[in-house]
């Protein structure tokens, strides 16, 4: 169980928490997270860490693993989670320092949304790219609950079909972004033929990615049998390095990200991928990737929905790669 335990690095000196799960601790100081168990300690820059927190709480710990940097990190196996701490790293575990425990998923999901609450300051807006929000530095100063408290948007079916997922819109309080001035922003106009009126849709989908508030984080769009596209828009550099425990694909829409391919055990670097407006990759399932952005993005993510396929990791028959030659 979630416990709140007392400071060994000034946290309450600062205002902040401590806090403690299994044999797991969590401490902050005004520049750094630190994070013990039984094996070492780590430390990582506040921000990351807490960029990388709120992708894993808003996520429900996502598919595979969530890592936030190359030695700490989640896996998912949907109702219960790994926390570890070096596992996923060749030297870690060479040395003798790695640890893992395995906790249930709505008791660590509470600890890490009150770590998020207690820690992140107000201004400061860990779904953000850096240019728009404040620091996560220093001293405790109010709280940012009403952002870090934000919905995942998801549709059923699509985007804007009554009762589903609503359109980004001025008066639905989603501007522009800074990044997208020349999105155009008419919506289609439908003409059925008699007899078929309310059964089709359609709506702007550039003008709704151009409306996102938040950075690498996939909101649902449409729902067609197992099939999900997700899309988001990418600025800076992805929080966490996501290590699939299924196929992804990429579709890049606009401009240019940069992923960092690792091994998804041992985190050894394997490839560099740049992809351009156009390009479509498949993430394979046994890596991690990170992406970097220098300028907002759109990028599409096409996901496997099927419910079979939770059965298939757990048996550790899921397919890898898309397709074998």
């Amino acid at each position: 169980m979630s416990a709140i335990m007392t400071s060994t690095k000034n946290s309450s000196a600062l205002g902040y928490q401590s806090f403690k799960i299994g044999e797991f601790s969590f401490d902050r100081c005004e520049y750094f997270a630190y994070i013990n168990c039984p094996t070492a300690e780590h430390i990582i820059s506040i921000d990351d860490f807490l960029r990388a927190l709120m992708r894993d709480v808003a996520w429900g710990f996502f598919y595979g693993t969530v890592a936030f940097d190359d030695v700490f990190g989640t896996i998912n196996h949907y109702g219960n989670v790994d926390v570890y701490l070096g596992t996923k790293h060749a030297e870690w575990k060479h040395a003798g320092r790695d640890y893992i425990e395995n906790f249930k998923s709505d008791e660590l999901m509470d600890l890490f949304k009150a770590i998020l609450s207690d820690w992140t300051n107000e201004g400061f807006d860990p779904f953000a790219a850096p240019q728009e929000t404040g620091t996560a530095w220093g001293p405790k100063r109010g709280n940012e609950d009403r952002l870090i408290s934000r919905q995942r948007e998801v549709a059923k079916r699509m985007v804007g079909i009554p009762g589903d997922a609503p359109l980004r819109t001025d008066e639905g309080g989603y501007p522009v972004n800074r990044a997208f001035p020349d999105v155009d922003q008419e919506q289609p106009v439908i003409e059925a033929e008699p007899g078929f009126e309310g059964e089709l849709h359609a709506y702007n989908f550039f003008g709704y990615l151009s409306r996102s508030d938040v950075t690498w984080n996939p909101s649902v769009v449409s729902v067609i049998r197992q099939s999900l596209f997700c899309p988001t828009t990418e600025e800076y550099v992805l929080p966490i390095d996501h290590g699939n425990d299924r196929v992804e694909w990429f579709l890049q829409l606009s401009d240019e990200i940069v992923w960092d391919i690792k091994d998804g055990e041992t985190s050894t670097p394997l490839a560099t991928v740049t992809m351009r407006a156009g390009d479509v990759s498949a993430m394979p399932g046994d890596i991690r990737h990170q992406g970097q952005s220098s300028k907002r993005c759109m990028l599409l993510v096409w996901e496997n929905g099927s419910p079979e396929i939770l059965d298939m990791i757990r048996k550790g028959t899921a397919p890898m790669v898309p397709v074998t030659f």
